[in-house]
């Protein structure tokens, strides 16, 4: 999209929203708020040297808010049309005329808002790349195919089944203002490139392993050949997974499949959850939930972070906050409806990206003192129970003995209390994942019960 392009959109999508907010004003909401976005997305899906799948669309919505005689309701169309927006408009206050009051339905607090330069202007947290529509049909199909290529050169490449890779990319603009003043935009691009490799298993099996990168800006995102390459790689390092044994073994954690651990530990810290009881956290500041090395950050302005923003979906201002310190938790994540409810003071809704304190050493490193333990490279399959705290979740990865990696296993489990489980945390790697807003390193954890065979 050129620069006079993507000017353009914004007035668009500014003006749909100004007018909503017009409408609802004019049929009685006291308060409203309108919420305008726009987005692109392409993806070329290649499978064993074919061409699968050419996806692209654009979408464009608008999602309206009507806070009337102390009654809240939404709607929200992908009809853009000014003749279509006066009778949704219209028929919308008249359906929040007839529902049940409800006093702790208000837009946030105008003193919460950021600063009117920043939320119209993100250009500083580098989110959109200003060259996204440089990328042509003919590169993303040969980057695809370049992914499959790089997979079939590895060493052992025989054994490989099936190469399915993926290239993908999205532009989106989002507008949201209020009757109270706020006005901001957001704007992003992302770029993908993916594979995933089946391989022939001895015993009959059929392994499957992957890998991805992706960035914000294309020129951040690694190249095929190396996706390509690490995925097969990994496909092929799961032939002759066993069950190992039962027991309590030092678990190590890698970077990419932690944030399956901290998401479960994450969403329970809503005030949602808390207010309706539906969360194990008891609702206090400085509970304690892991060891002194958990020590986390909420961190919204990270530079070409995945979830940076300088204003949330209620357009309240983002700051960074501890959410964990030394183990304790030092916040929750509270937005305006539910925090009325329990009578706290808002914060925010749900995360962005966190900032841990990380350890000195890289995976190898935290390896070389385990004699006996397993290293967890993929979750599968269990859940978390977000009111108890209970855990049960497949796990598969690499047996570790004196050190350094041994054989795959897989089909085994590991089940536990966040409660708990997270006070045996004895270290963290040096590697944050960045290609999540979680940026979870390696975690380690001491006696961790297993079952397997």
């Amino acid at each position: 999209m050129t620069k006079h392009s993507s000017e353009a959109t914004e007035k668009m999508l500014a003006e749909l929203a100004e007018h909503a907010l017009g409408l609802a004003a004019r049929h009685g909401a006291q308060q409203a708020a309108a919420s305008v976005s726009h987005v692109r997305e392409v993806e070329v899906a290649w499978r064993d040297g074919q061409l699968e799948r050419l996806h692209e669309a654009q979408s464009r919505g608008l999602a309206i808010e009507f806070y009337v005689d102390g009654r809240f309701a939404s709607v929200s169309t992908s009809d853009l049309r000014r003749e279509a927006l006066e009778p949704l408009v219209r028929d919308g206050v008249a359906m929040t005329r007839a529902l049940e009051p409800d006093p702790f339905r208000k837009l946030a607090d105008p003193e919460r808002y950021p600063d009117p330069k920043r939320a119209l202007d993100d250009s500083d947290l580098q989110l959109s790349d200003p060259h996204y529509g440089d990328l042509t049909a003919l590169q993303r199909r040969e980057q695809a195919q370049a992914l499959e290529v790089a997979a079939r050169s590895v060493p052992g490449a025989d054994k490989i089944l099936s190469v399915s890779t993926s290239v993908s990319d999205s532009q989106s603009t989002v507008f949201r203002c209020d009757s109270q003043g706020f006005r901001g935009f957001r704007h992003s691009t992302s770029f993908w490139r993916s594979a995933e490799v089946s391989v022939q298993d001895p015993d009959g099996r059929r392994p499957e392993e992957s890998d991805y990168h992706g960035a914000r800006f294309l020129a951040d995102v690694f190249a095929p050949e190396l996706v390509g390459k690490s995925a097969a790689e990994r496909a092929l390092q799961r032939v002759g997974a066993v069950k190992l044994p039962s027991g309590q073994r030092t678990l190590l954690v890698d970077a990419r499949a932690a944030g399956r651990l901290v998401s479960a530990l994450l969403g329970p810290m809503s005030a949602s959850s808390l207010q309706q009881k539906r969360s194990f956290y008891s609702g206090d500041v400085g509970q304690l939930i892991g060891s002194p090395l958990l020590d986390i950050r909420d961190d919204p302005f990270v530079v070409r972070g995945f979830a940076s923003r300088y204003f949330d979906g209620e357009g309240m201002a983002s700051a960074p906050r501890p959410l964990y310190q030394a183990g304790k938790v030092a916040n929750f994540f509270v937005d305006t409806y539910y925090g009325r409810k329990l009578g706290w003071p808002a914060t925010c809704g749900h995360a962005s990206n966190l900032a841990w304190i990380l350890g000195n050493a890289d995976l190898e490193g935290l390896m070389r003192g385990v004699d006996d333990g397993l290293l967890v490279t993929g979750f599968l399959g269990g859940n978390s129970n977000a009111t108890t705290g209970d855990f049960s979740l497949g796990i598969q990865g690499f047996a570790i003995r004196q050190g350094k990696l041994a054989e795959p296993f897989g089909e085994m489990n590991l089940a536990g209390s966040h409660l708990t489980f997270w006070q045996q945390l004895t270290a963290l790697g040096n590697d944050p994942n960045l290609l999540s807003p979680l940026r979870t390193p390696t975690l380690v954890f001491a006696d961790a019960a297993v079952a397997g065979a």
